[in-house]
């Protein structure tokens, strides 16, 4: 039956003495399995003695193994029942199975006690898992009902017989009266301190959802003062250009100059405004298999005149035969960031290596490779924090950008080295999608 956790037999308190119920029919129905396990293995262990005492002793009659063969049959068909059930059952539903599970123990019990009068009888054993079950699922004053007619059979099964059995028979009432209240306030106990647990469960839960709240709220703010600052600046020199180019005594070539500086700032405003948008809602992934040697070599292709002007060679390794499952447009966009980072920081010359290689049996892993480190330990805690930059001329979104392309692919991009002369960006990404 596999494991059976302590939350399957986890109760919620009816008011007073009322039943009550499990907290979800999934737990509900693994108690009935758990009982009706139980109770099988009882009424079978019954009707093995019974026959072996039959064949031996020739007692007890044929009825009687008919009987317990009934019931045997009967609880097989509800745990049958039980175990394949999906669907989940009303309260009503599971409180008539409840009354069904021990009235059927019980029923068996009072009838085998009555056929079996003034013989050889333990079939009082059968209360067991009815005085058990009530603790567990029923108020106090219920159980009590139960182990008081528990008590009753183990008399029934006496009468008319010797006063030592009327004595063995107040003995197994003690022991069931007894058994019945423990449990009761054992399970009592532990439901009441389950209660308490959940209570503190959803209260760091709450916590949790503020803590949230509030951090979102402050990293809007932060995000907010930064692209103020961000927009600030180029509107600030295209109000200067254009106020500087209406003056009368401004000559021709200067008045150019302004409207290019006007021009060129709102520019870097548009370019500006399109990174944030795309941060901000990036566009659904649209997955296809594609080969990562010709993307790799794509992307040097775009990459290597601005790496010529800055006097850097670009070399790509990897396996001509190298695939995987991604979108092939945005790991671009997200591999030229990092290229186009990796060249900017070889500002005398270098080697920027783009590699690619299978990282286990399903993760492909890129790296972006440059001798320009190490970057500084106050950089590196916030280079992918977003408009967070330490060049002149850019926004701070690039590596933000690339990280959100690579997670929305299942995977992560890291900076995976960081040593003097050499830093590496790794994008890890699943070979195939799960899409």
């Amino acid at each position: 039956m596999g494991h059976w956790p302590l939350s399957a037999l986890a109760l919620t308190v009816g008011e007073g003495d009322s039943d009550f119920v499990a907290s979800d029919f999934e737990s509900f129905r693994r108690q009935e399995l758990f009982f009706a396990l139980l109770n099988l293995f009882l009424i079978g262990a019954l009707l093995a003695l019974q026959a072996i005492s039959k064949i031996v002793r020739g007692r007890p009659s044929a009825s009687v193994i008919w009987v317990l063969a009934v019931g045997l049959l009967l609880q097989s068909i509800h745990l049958a029942w039980f175990y394949h059930r999906r669907a989940s059952l009303s309260l009503p539903e599971q409180r008539i199975s409840t009354f069904w599970s021990l009235g059927i123990n019980s029923a068996l019990a009072l009838l085998l006690t009555f056929m079996t009068i003034r013989g050889d009888t333990a079939y009082y054993a059968l209360m067991l898992l009815p005085v058990l079950e009530a603790a567990f699922r029923l108020g106090l004053g219920a159980t009590i009902a139960v182990a008081i007619l528990a008590d009753f059979i183990c008399f029934f099964g006496a009468y008319g017989l010797k006063f030592g059995e009327y004595i063995e028979a107040g003995a197994m009432s003690v022991i069931y009266t007894v058994m019945a209240i423990l449990v009761w306030l054992l399970v009592n106990n532990l439901r009441e301190r389950e209660a308490r647990f959940v209570n503190n469960l959803q209260e760091l839960e709450r916590t949790r959802q503020r803590l949230l709240a509030e951090e979102k709220l402050a990293a809007v703010g932060r995000l907010s003062r930064a692209i103020a600052h961000e927009i600030r600046n180029p509107v600030a020199m295209i109000a200067s250009s254009l106020a500087t180019a209406a003056r009368e005594d401004l000559d021709e070539g200067e008045r150019k100059e302004m409207f290019a500086i006007a021009e060129k700032e709102a520019a870097r405003l548009e370019r500006l405004t399109t990174d944030f948008l795309v941060y901000a809602r990036p566009r659904a992934t649209q997955i296809s298999r594609a080969n990562i040697r010709d993307m790799l070599e794509y992307i040097a292709t775009v990459a290597r005149a601005h790496a010529a002007s800055r006097g850097s060679v670009i070399e790509v390794l990897a396996d001509h035969d190298l695939e995987g499952e991604f979108d092939a447009t945005q790991i671009q966009q997200a591999l030229l960031n990092l290229v186009l980072n990796a060249i900017d920081a070889c500002n005398d010359g270098g080697y920027v290596s783009l590699n690619a290689e299978m990282n286990g049996s399903d993760t492909i892993r890129i790296d972006v490779i440059d001798p320009a480190g190490p970057i500084p330990s106050d950089t590196v805690d916030r280079i992918f924090e977003p408009l967070f930059t330490t060049k002149q001329t850019g926004n701070g979104l690039g590596l933000a950008i690339a990280r959100n392309i690579v997670r929305a692919h299942g995977g992560d991009l890291v900076l995976r080295i960081n040593q003097p002369e050499l830093v590496c960006f790794s994008i890890e990404i699943p070979a195939h999608s799960s899409n």
